[in-house]
């Protein structure tokens, strides 16, 4: 595999491969823009088929990184990791320690987070071998609460703006993956009154979610065909791609996964099937302003109220899409690329 002439590699400024042999570490960092300041972006731990898909996953998602954080404002750039191995099987305290070196090396043009197969307890490894890193437990620990509330939000304001209602009461939703994200996500819909359908790949994760919030389970490849209102991605990237998007029945696609679009054509193609779709980076921002804020200072009504703008940021985007007649995807992109085309000027100290 060429990495330089992959279309997802996009101009990445660095792509770090890493190891350890005493511990089994196998990793890979990647920083795509660091021209609003260091790249924040969270380490994923998981079993990938092979080193390519591994590479394509990070360039994929340290790329949305930038997006994200330049979408919300925040001064950081975009970046991400991942761990090749199945967490359950091969993580260890020592190997987390191991990839905390690997990322201090960087000197701070990458700092880190949890992600998918990664924890709070985690970050607490790492951090015994570099500063650079965020959600620790003694910070404001696991942020999937957040940024299941940012989704929320960002649904919210997908409804108000495609079915012209602020009640998601008898909102049907379909939610793939319900882990730490997509349970605090139904649990925000069960509240508000909406009609649960879920699957995910861990039973337990299924149980959960059907005990405490009455949600109806339906097997991972039936979840694109139920008839909903909102499909909420919830799961790794690319579930709307060539095969699954004319099985859907939705209005809405609003969730909190990362890289939902397998290829940027599917904007486009949700827009001409008359399904609004929220981008995913503005959409599950929540975590990363999250973390951005963990400073000694932290403010959780502040950070919160930041969150929230989610709602405001993305009617904009619709409204935008419809006057100009683009998909949202590409209205998205474009307000983006206007914040990290060139560095930002640093006040003089």
């Amino acid at each position: 595999m060429s990495i330089f002439n992959s279309p997802d590699f996009d101009g990445h400024e660095n792509v770090v491969l890493g190891c350890d042999e005493a511990t089994g570490l196998k990793c890979i960092i990647g920083i795509h823009n660091t021209n609003r300041g260091p790249a924040l972006g969270g380490s994923r731990f998981w079993n990938y088929e092979n080193e390519e898909a591994a590479i394509t996953d990070v360039l994929r998602l340290s790329r949305g990184m930038t997006y994200k954080a330049a979408i919300t404002g925040l001064d950081l750039g975009g970046g991400k990791s991942v761990i090749i191995g199945d967490p359950r099987k091969i993580k260890t305290p020592d190997l987390m320690r191991a990839f905390g070196r690997i990322i201090d090396r960087l000197n701070g043009s990458y700092i880190t987070a949890e992600d998918v197969g990664t924890t709070v307890q985690d970050m607490d490894y790492i951090r015994e071998s570099t500063a650079h890193v965020r959600g620790k437990s003694s910070g404001t620990g696991n942020p999937s609460p957040v940024t299941a509330y940012g989704t929320f939000q960002g649904l919210k304001a997908a409804v108000k703006h495609r079915l012209k209602t602020d009640d998601l009461t008898g909102l049907r939703v379909s939610v793939q993956g319900v882990g730490n994200v997509g349970y605090y996500l139904c649990k925000y819909l069960h509240e508000a009154g909406a009609k649960l359908i879920v699957t995910d790949i861990i039973q337990e994760s299924i149980d959960r979610v059907v005990n405490e919030f009455g949600a109806t389970f339906v097997p991972q490849d039936q979840i694109y065909v139920q008839d909903v209102d909102v499909y909420a991605p919830c799961a790794l990237g690319a579930t709307v791609n060539d095969k699954t998007i004319e099985l859907l029945k939705c209005s809405v696609v609003a969730g909190a996964a990362n890289n939902q679009l397998a290829v940027p054509k599917h904007g486009l193609a949700l827009k001409e099937l008359g399904i609004l779709y929220a981008p995913d980076y503005v959409i599950n921002a929540g975590g990363l302003i999250n973390v951005a804020n963990e400073t000694p200072d932290y403010d959780y009504d502040q950070t919160m109220a930041q969150v929230t703008k989610i709602y405001d940021t993305l009617l904009e985007i619709f409204q935008r899409s419809e006057q100009e007649n683009k998909a949202t995807s590409v209205v998205a992109d474009t307000i983006a690329e206007e914040r990290f085309a060139h560095p930002v000027a640093k006040a003089a100290e």
